[in-house]
């Protein structure tokens, strides 16, 4: 079982360490994981990720309008499911932004992960302004006893494709390709929130979800397919991303319509997965015009969700 720890905990002795803020932990992530498990069970070590949150150019660049593939929350409930036995998230400050190279070897490497093995990429600079490389940490290593791995160029540049890819791919909307680089399927998580209830009216009761990380990536605006679990059941639906223009809404909101379900949700925390985008979000001309949409909209998500059942 995955152990979470914070930044002020204790690990077990005797680890493999990787470093990294890991945002998305997508397929090129899940790769060199997979390669630090294997090693970490050859050698009979505890496999450590070491990430950080806030990301560093949140607290480094005041005005930096850097959106993330996942939450705190979600890159941790990912990152467990690898595998890894200790995730720790290093709480990232201005003050740990000025840890020497020095330092931080001897305090969280050594003194707090007893790191024998670190797996880091060819590029990979650390310590006060991110002065020391991969020669120094292997200076370090022969001082403190812990050898160094070096994940090769070519995985870091795949790393690197995957997380730009991504990034593009949901702010275009195309989730398909999002989640073909994920290797799961991208995600919302909030809290379910009143509306204004017009879904009702025209039998498509929806589920507002309200996000409070205001650094998630929120894809483009447009109807997708969607799905959740609740309360230990898999339930599919479509989700809103927009402004409602048909209904002249003023602000952005994410709606989710649930398909045969009438639970009472409202105040429940709820992961949505997207699946597939249908289309754009329209100004129709009437109410009715958007509720003939919509039934046109149910008809291709529930085709959709029958083609990946069937799979």
């Amino acid at each position: 079982m995955t152990n979470t720890d914070s930044q002020n905990s204790t690990i077990v002795k005797n680890s493999i360490v990787t470093i990294g803020t890991f945002d998305g932990v997508h397929v090129g992530h899940q790769e060199i994981l997979k390669q630090l498990i294997d090693i970490s069970e050859n050698e009979k070590l505890a496999s450590v990720v070491l990430t950080f949150f806030p990301h560093p150019r949140m607290v480094l660049q005041k005005d930096s309008k850097i959106k993330l593939l996942n939450t705190i929350d979600e890159r941790q409930d990912i990152l467990a499911k690898t595998g890894i036995d200790r995730i720790v998230v290093q709480k990232f400050t201005k003050e740990y932004s000025r840890l020497t190279a020095f330092e931080f070897i001897r305090d969280i490497l050594v003194n707090k992960l007893h790191a024998k093995i670190v797996v880091v990429g060819y590029d990979h600079h650390f310590g006060r302004n991110r002065s020391a490389n991969i020669e120094d940490l292997r200076e370090y290593g022969l001082e403190y006893d812990f050898k160094v791995i070096e994940i090769p160029a070519k995985d870091i540049a795949n790393v690197a494709v995957s997380s730009t890819k991504i990034r593009k791919a949901i702010t275009e909307g195309d989730v398909t390709i999002a989640n073909k680089y994920l290797g799961y399927n991208f995600m919302l998580t909030g809290t379910i929130v009143k509306g204004n209830s017009l879904g009702k009216t025209i039998n498509f009761p929806t589920a507002n979800i309200e996000i409070k990380e205001n650094y998630k990536l929120v894809p483009k605006k447009g109807v997708y397919i969607v799905s959740s679990n609740i309360d230990g059941k898999d339930v599919f639906g479509m989700m809103n991303i927009g402004k409602k223009p048909t209904v002249k809404g003023k602000k952005k909101t994410i709606e989710v319509h649930f398909f045969d379900f009438d639970q009472d949700i409202y105040g429940k925390k709820l992961q949505v997965n997207l699946l597939k985008r249908i289309r754009n979000e329209e100004k129709f001309d009437s109410i009715q015009d958007l509720q003939h949409q919509l039934k046109k909209d149910k008809e291709a998500a529930l085709e959709f969700i029958e083609s990946i059942k069937n799979e």
